[in-house]
């Protein structure tokens, strides 16, 4: 293994979401993930965040199961669960027991209401969060409803990125304090934080209704056009020397009633103009024409194509893992770089043992062998 996290050890309570995808952060960083599934749980290879790990099935509400996962934690670094509070608790692995054993250990939590709260409870998903962040209230087109942004927002940007930043901070901290602690990351908190600057434009006066400003789609530099051969271009000339240059591709740069970005009452007739011209061409001879020029236009890339561009050629932003391309870890590090990812494997016994069980704890506890 390689990379900036090599030498730390996770100890993964398996599960479905966000805490997964912190995992596969971690173990693209170069920490050592152990983690730990229900019984039963096939592996699945095309499931790109579990990626990475050595796994191993515990019965947890079994008393050897739970002695087992007790010792990975005392010999883990970090631990990390998405179960709903009081869960771990009832297993008799929250936060109590495992840092007695364990003062040092860092100890994530990630929920979708937070520990505590009227809702801590409740059931949710990444857009039941979102929603009560105010975040997705803004996202969509002006008259029609809000648009799931599929689960980016809240599960990975609110939730497993924060609880990475958590897990990282926590331990810097211990390097000075030599203490673990416990973190309680929530997919609200996070959804609420992702929209700071957008309070800040709410409180100014300068962010008006939904799909009514430059960054929700309402301007006509800021937007996606359908092209001849129903591909789609993105364009973000927000900057004054960028929207010059779009005009200019687009043929309008003498037309003065382009003349004034920034007057929102004239957005509406500059996208349905635009709108025009885009469909006049296929998308990617619209980046034949764009090259060179800082337009800021892109091409909409679907999920094959997205690995195959040149860009990412280039900077080896896909890899190949377990026979298909997914993306590779990021970012990059000059002197510590991260390792390929590989496939999750089956914790061997000799995995185990080099984390301080017993090959006695080892037997009773395991409930499928490595293959």
């Amino acid at each position: 293994m390689a990379g900036p996290l090599t030498g730390v050890r996770v100890f993964e309570a398996g599960g479905i979401g966000p805490a997964p995808f912190c995992g596969m952060v971690l173990a693209d960083l170069g920490a050592e993930v152990m983690q730990v599934t229900r019984p039963g749980v096939p592996h699945d290879r095309f499931d790109v965040p579990a990626r990475g790990r050595r796994r191993i099935a515990l019965d947890l509400r079994s008393s050897a199961g739970a002695a087992a996962a007790l010792d990975l934690a005392a010999a883990a670094d970090v631990l990390i669960e998405g179960f709903r509070p009081g869960v771990m608790e009832r297993l008799g692995l929250g936060p109590g027991p495992c840092l007695e054993r364990n003062p040092r250990l860092v100890y994530g939590r990630m929920t979708g209401w937070g520990q505590h709260g009227s809702l801590a409870q409740a059931a949710g998903h990444d857009l039941n969060y979102l929603a009560l962040s105010g975040a997705l209230h803004g996202i969509g087109r002006p008259g029609e409803p809000p648009v799931p942004p599929l689960n980016l927002v809240a599960d990975y940007g609110g939730g497993a990125m924060l609880l990475a930043v958590g897990v990282l901070a926590a331990l810097q901290e211990r390097s000075i304090s030599g203490r673990g602690q416990v973190i309680d990351a929530a997919m609200s908190d996070g959804s609420a934080l992702l929209g700071a600057l957008f309070h800040g434009r709410r409180a100014a006066g300068r962010w008006l209704g939904r799909g009514e400003n430059h960054l929700d789609g309402g301007a006509h530099f800021y937007n996606t056009y359908l092209c001849a051969d129903g591909g789609y271009v993105a364009v973000a000339a927000t900057e004054p020397q960028f929207h010059a240059q779009l005009l200019a591709l687009c043929g309008v740069a003498d037309d003065p009633a382009f003349a004034d970005q920034w007057n929102r009452t004239q957005w509406p007739a500059h996208k349905a103009r635009l709108a025009d011209v885009f469909r006049t061409r296929p998308r990617d001879e619209w980046c034949r024409l764009a090259e060179g020029r800082d337009c800021c236009l892109s091409p909409v890339m679907d999920w094959d194509e997205a690995p195959f561009h040149p860009h990412h050629a280039d900077r080896h932003t896909f890899v190949e893992v377990d026979g298909f391309a997914q993306p590779a870890p990021a970012p990059r590090f000059s002197r510590t770089p991260s390792a390929l990812p590989h496939a999750s494997s089956e914790a061997s016994d000799a995995d185990l043992r080099a984390w301080g069980l017993s090959q006695r704890t080892i037997d009773a506890a395991r409930i499928e062998p490595p293959r």
